[in-house]
């Protein structure tokens, strides 16, 4: 059975072989959605283009409230596999499952029903409000898929086991791809083509995560009568998830504010940071994914009752992050000119200053971000999810106030100024809470 059961052996070991997978994963995926991009305004135009880039803050509120659910689940599963019951595991699947499949298929028929109304909200133009419409129903008619993926993805990684939702996701990705490539590329289909892709490649990805877990993981595989609600437990997920939900959807909400004031700065800036932030996400990326790491390492050893393992892997899952925030560091801000080439030509000499402004200060912070992230992957495993929603949210609060006191007088470099306030403002909050909520009690 490919499980690893974090509870013993070697730590800063089992937190990296966790970790590289969902680096990879992540990254591959950021890397998919920008070739997507790509081929959706080449092959079909501008407005298809500009239809997807609407879509997208909906497509992502969506997907943040599915993962959230899913996280809670995972965090509940793994606390019951460290602690060997096998029982508990599987009636939290189940639970989520069922609650899931409902909450799924009543997005999909809301998200039908509304998607007019709610792009109209969005203030989208007229021009493109058809299309995107058509885009957005496809895929919130994929979400029951959506979520199937992500909660058996999250029930393996809840028992050690990081790679193969990576390989699945790797396969269904160059699927949708290549689909792509073929049916608008070749056949030149249009944006509903790209939408069915979509979804067909997540179909894809939830079928093969199933049909692996019933044949690999017995103790994941549960039986037809076994598909019922423990509301206590389902109480708890819901407890977990909505506040990590809520907690992921903090920083695309804030972003919006901070692209205003981005936007106010002219097109130079507007594509200056929308280049780097490109940069920025490639960057936080594998932060996140070390945290996730140290979440399923401190919620399985936490439910084996282990005090010693969670302060030894807070301690490994902290130095993990430290190392790569350095190395990251050094390498963004050495290549910050290359890097900006890659978006605009050298003609684009004020683009570049501009973005280069920027990632020369972003370089020296990102050490931050990788602290505050590894503290947050830690209270989520300990079950502390209110203090992540609201440490996120101070630090977003922060940022988006800041950058309009900063960015009309120093320009785009008052954006890295505001996040190194956010960061600061959170790691502040953090080590105290840390200190006198849990360790102390560890």
């Amino acid at each position: 059975m490919a499980v690893t059961r974090m509870t013993s052996g070697n730590i800063p070991r089992q937190l990296t072989a966790y970790a590289v997978p969902l680096v990879l994963g992540n990254m591959f995926q950021l890397t998919y959605n920008a070739v997507d991009s790509v081929i959706v305004g080449r092959f079909i135009g501008k407005d298809a283009l500009a239809a997807v880039g609407t879509a997208g803050p909906v497509m992502n509120l969506l997907v943040l409230g599915i993962s959230g659910l899913c996280i809670g689940a995972s965090v509940v599963m793994s606390e019951s596999f460290g602690a060997g019951d096998d029982d508990k595991i599987r009636r939290a699947l189940a639970s989520v499952s069922v609650f899931g499949f409902w909450f799924s298929v009543a997005c999909a028929a809301l998200g039908t029903v509304f998607a007019v109304p709610l792009l109209r909200l969005l203030q989208t133009p007229e021009e493109v409000l058809g299309i995107t419409a058509a885009y957005l129903r496809v895929i919130f008619w994929g979400t029951p898929f959506t979520f199937f993926y992500n909660a058996l993805s999250s029930a393996l990684k809840s028992v050690g086991d990081s790679k193969t939702p990576l390989k699945f996701l790797a396969f269904a990705s160059v699927l949708n791809g290549a689909l792509d490539l073929v049916l608008i590329g070749v056949f030149r289909l249009g944006i509903v083509c790209s939408a069915s892709t979509t979804v067909a490649a997540e179909a894809v990805s939830a079928v093969l995560c199933a049909v692996y877990l019933y044949r690999r993981v017995p103790l994941l595989a549960l039986r037809p009568s076994e598909f019922r609600v423990d509301r206590r437990l389902l109480g708890q997920t819901l407890r977990y998830g909505s506040m990590t939900a809520l907690q992921q959807s903090c920083q695309p909400i804030g972003k919006l504010f901070i692209q205003g004031a981005i936007n106010s700065l002219g097109v130079d800036a507007m594509a200056a940071f929308n280049a780097a932030a490109r940069v920025d996400d490639y960057a936080f990326t594998p932060e996140q994914s070390i945290s996730s790491a140290i979440t399923t390492f401190v919620a399985q050893n936490r439910g084996a009752g282990r005090a010693d393992r969670v302060r030894q892997g807070l301690r490994a899952g902290l130095a993990l992050e430290a190392v790569y925030g350095v190395c990251v560091c050094a390498a963004v801000f050495f290549a910050r000119g290359a890097l900006m080439r890659l978006f605009v030509g050298d003609a684009e000499q004020s683009v570049i200053d501009a973005g280069c402004a920027y990632l020369g200060g972003m370089a020296m912070l990102y050490i931050m971000p990788a602290f505050t992230n590894g503290l947050q992957g830690f209270f989520r495993g300990m079950g502390d999810m209110g203090v992540t929603l609201w440490n996120t949210f101070l630090q977003i609060s922060l940022r988006a106030v800041f950058i309009w006191i900063l960015t009309p007088h120093v320009g785009l470099v008052g954006a890295a100024w505001s996040s190194a306030i956010g960061w600061a403002v959170m790691l502040a909050f953090q080590f105290p809470y840390l200190y006198f909520r849990h360790l102390r009690k560890l």
